[in-house]
């Protein structure tokens, strides 16, 4: 069975590109890569060209998602699996490769239909080493991916089904919450390399959340960089909607912020890797082991 093997990019759709790229640089630490002609802010924080495709269509959520693998054969083998689960799959032609800075990739839809797409031969960029606008040590990216980020699915045992048996990523554990009282909260935690987790989802609640995207999530190099960061969004104005805490699953201190689209953003440090010879499924019935109050006024 082929495996995706990392989140390499994602793609949002904003309202504001200013205050967006103001929020991606200055308070998240991101460096503009480049500026399409049609409006697209690319943003980097590692050796590959880019990890975020900032598109000024409006949506304020996720635009897509798109997962790495290793080379051609490996994503025509993909392609293969796709079309045997029944998933409509369609050739990238060479202008939207182009775009995305890539060799090669194909287009689909996941369960929920939040447009994805597959890749392999991502532009790198090792002789314009990445240099944040702020003081930064650097984020935790590379083989593990950008981050990770939540979802809110459909039907949460078809996404399962796809994502585990289809895309070839691997159950790293399942939190069941309740919030707010009274409601309970099944999610999964899906990895397909070392980083605990690359992409959680639980189903859509009643009454459903108006965004796809609940959060994504950068790993620093440094704890002093969340710290920091923490008291700069209090001087810029930045909503802190979670404070300070660490998670039970995979251990990340961190918290989350408001971004200019209503999606919060996890700043964290310190998580857990997977080594999948070892690994055995948890469960947990707390997000967090201390902290992460909710704090927005």
């Amino acid at each position: 069975m082929e495996r995706v093997t990392q989140l390499g990019y994602l793609g949002l759709s904003v309202s504001d590109l200013s205050a967006w790229e103001y929020f991606a640089t200055r308070t998240l630490g991101l460096q503009v890569a480049a500026k399409d002609p049609d409006g697209t802010l690319l943003l980097r924080l590692d050796e590959y060209h880019q990890r975020f495709f900032v598109h000024p269509t409006g949506r304020d959520d996720v635009a897509y998602i798109g997962w790495e693998v290793t080379d051609e054969e490996a994503l025509t083998a993909m392609a293969a699996q796709l079309k045997a689960a029944g998933i409509e799959v369609r050739q990238g032609t060479r202008a939207e490769a182009e775009a995305r800075r890539v060799v090669a990739l194909i287009t689909f839809q996941d369960p929920s239909g939040i447009a994805s797409e597959i890749f392999y031969g991502p532009l790198m960029a090792f002789d314009k080493p990445f240099h944040s606008p702020r003081p930064l040590a650097g984020f935790v990216a590379g083989t593990q991916g950008l981050g990770h980020m939540v979802l809110t699915v459909d039907d949460f045992d078809r996404s399962v089904h796809f994502y585990r048996d289809v895309l070839g990523m691997r159950i790293s554990d399942f939190v069941q919450i309740e919030r707010p009282p009274g409601h309970k909260r099944q999610l999964v935690f899906f990895h397909c390399n070392p980083r605990h987790h690359t992409v959680a989802f639980y189903a859509i609640p009643n009454p459903p959340p108006p965004k796809r995207l609940n959060h994504f999530m950068l790993q620093t190099q440094s704890l002093d960089d969340v710290g920091t960061t923490f008291y700069l969004c209090q001087d810029q104005g930045v909503p802190i909607t979670r404070g300070l805490g660490r998670h039970t699953n995979d251990h990340m201190v961190s918290f989350y912020m408001r971004s200019p689209s209503g999606f919060e953003v996890e700043y964290g440090w310190g998580g857990r890797v997977v080594d999948d010879s070892t690994w055995q499924v948890q469960y947990h019935t707390s997000g967090s082991i201390w902290g992460h109050r909710p704090i927005e006024r």
